[in-house]
């Protein structure tokens, strides 16, 4: 299977996933605004995300694949079994021993770490401890989700794990739906979210589990030892989950600033759903992808072969992630109205959202960059590099973040995060060309070149179609108009930057279906 169907295969599960997304956020917008509860809300539900992010996906796509794959290659299945079991043992009891003491530590979290500045307001504060208390749970749920997706990909079975997110979703827009139909007031759908999320997190992780058995792995539980296996993922695993959780970080330290603001929480979340959709179609797949391929090339020992599949991907992202970017410029403005204001949300709201999301859209293709150049690092069992370089790039965020913010408010903090970005994709790209491991190719170079070109021509277009498209995305404008306006002008974008892309030379149909073919090539002495 080339890498263009697998990234397909992800993306497409992701794109159901951020679809389901977009209607939770619609729905959560009209039902809590940008107003406490939805500050409360999204302040206790950062927490256990930034931790799932952490130790979940972060540290199990960059530790535990590669060595599963090993296992795979070295003793087959019965071996990788046999090393999941010895995981999963370990994994499941330190959960269990972090799920406690953080339940215990929630009242000091919150009031010094999660949101300090509702220390002025007891009934805020109170309300998320009691939230981040119920969602906790979610984490060790997701953790050993993590773990069996990471097996599932490892086998080459992507479709579970890419579609169990949709279960959150689907379960978070189940509970807002119930708690409007009762007619309950935003704090009682607060709750209701709260809980919904503990649900989906145990629906997640039986879809994977059905998924893991059905790829013909029994997962029994073993007595936690520290095996050498065992110790060689924890030694690439600490590193790997603060690298892996990066934009959580750079997140959770502006969520901290932003709770000084009423509203500003919520503000941040909505325009991060947006980006959101890109990020997750594009970066997720091409991690997801990327990284098993690339340690089974390596182990291979098909540098060439490892080296090639790395561009192609790099290649892959900046095709799909610059017009994005340029889309979500231009047409943030129209993009929030379309999607947020109605209820509670304003057209005050509309414009400090479009305004956040307009600077997301700068960061994005570093966003996605970053889950392409990583893994050219994991695969070669590297995890402290990207771990000293997210160090460097959490510092920048927060000094950008804690300077900007009294200036510019919430915008500060979105410009922070996508500097800090950057500068991460800067430093992994450079360290990879500088070792070797990443082959600079000319021919990169230059159709990353055209691309850029096909953007700015495709951001010229929208620039004078806006006018024309202006008076049917007013904010009194019917809701069908402002769809139909908002569908025109990304039909238009997306015409004129493929158009243009093909025509001048930045992108080839039959150039991007060879390369992006998986080669299989007789084993080769390592040279390396």
């Amino acid at each position: 299977m080339s890498l263009v169907k697998k990234f397909a295969t992800v993306g497409g599960a992701t794109l159901g996933s951020r679809i389901f997304g977009f209607a939770r956020e619609t729905f959560m917008a009209a039902a809590l605004g940008t107003g406490p509860m939805a500050d409360v809300f999204y302040a206790a539900f950062r927490f256990p995300n930034l931790f799932r992010r952490l130790f979940a996906e972060g540290a199990f796509n960059a530790a535990f694949v590669p060595l599963f794959s090993k296992e795979i290659e070295a003793n087959g299945v019965e071996g990788a079994k046999r090393f999941s079991e010895e995981v999963f043992g370990v994994l499941f009891s330190a959960l269990l021993i972090i799920t406690i003491a953080m339940e215990l530590m929630m009242p000091w979290l919150v009031q010094w770490i999660i949101a300090p500045g509702f220390a002025d307001d007891a009934e805020k504060t109170s309300l998320t401890i009691r939230m981040a208390a119920v969602m906790f749970p979610y984490l060790m749920c997701m953790s050993l989700t993590a773990m069996m997706s990471g097996m599932l990909n490892s086998l080459h079975h992507f479709f579970a794990a890419a579609i169990a997110p949709v279960f959150l979703n689907v379960v978070m827009i189940a509970a807002l739906f119930y708690g409007m139909w009762i007619g309950a007031g935003p704090e009682l759908i607060a709750w209701y979210l709260s809980w919904s999320v503990l649900v989906a997190g145990v629906l997640q992780l039986s879809v994977v589990y059905v998924g893991v058995r059905h790829a013909g792995i029994n997962i029994g539980f073993r007595r936690p030892r520290m095996t050498p296996n065992v110790k060689r993922l924890l030694w690439l695993a600490v590193p790997a989950a603060i690298t892996g959780g990066i934009t959580q970080i750079n997140q959770i330290i502006g969520q901290a600033i932003a709770s000084g603001k009423e509203g500003a929480i919520a503000a941040l979340q909505y325009a991060d759903r947006i980006y959101q959709l890109p990020l997750g179609v594009v970066g997720v797949a091409v991690g997801v992808v990327l990284l098993p391929e690339l340690s089974r090339a390596l182990k291979g020992g098909h540098l060439k072969e490892a080296a090639n599949t790395q561009n192609r991907s790099i290649e892959f992202v900046l095709f799909l992630t610059l017009p994005a970017a340029a889309g979500l410029w231009m047409l943030s403005d129209a993009i929030i109205r379309v999607l947020y204001e109605r209820g509670a949300f304003s057209a005050e709201n509309t414009a400090v959202v479009a305004s956040i999301l307009a600077i997301y859209g700068i960061g994005l293709p570093g966003f996605v960059l970053i889950k392409a150049l990583q893994p050219g690092f994991y695969a070669r069992e590297d995890t402290r590099t990207p771990m000293r370089f997210t160090m460097i790039s959490v510092v920048i965020n927060s000094g950008l973040a804690i300077t900007l913010f009294p200036l510019i408010a919430e915008r500060g903090i979105a410009t922070a995060e996508a500097t800090a970005g950057w500068t991460n994709v800067l430093l992994l790209f450079g360290t990879l060309v500088w070792r070797g491991h990443l082959q600079w190719e000319w021919a990169l170079a230059r159709r990353t070149a055209l691309l850029v070109v096909s953007t700015a021509v495709m951001a010229g277009a929208l620039y004078y179609a806006l006018p024309y498209a202006m008076p049917w995305l007013l904010p009194g404008a019917h809701l069908l108009q402002q769809v139909l306006a908002l569908s025109c002008l990304l039909a238009l974008a997306m015409i004129v930057y493929f158009a243009t892309a093909f025509a001048i030379g930045g992108a080839d149909l039959g150039m991007i279906r060879r390369n992006l073919k998986r080669r299989r090539k007789p084993a080769a002495p390592p040279t390396e």
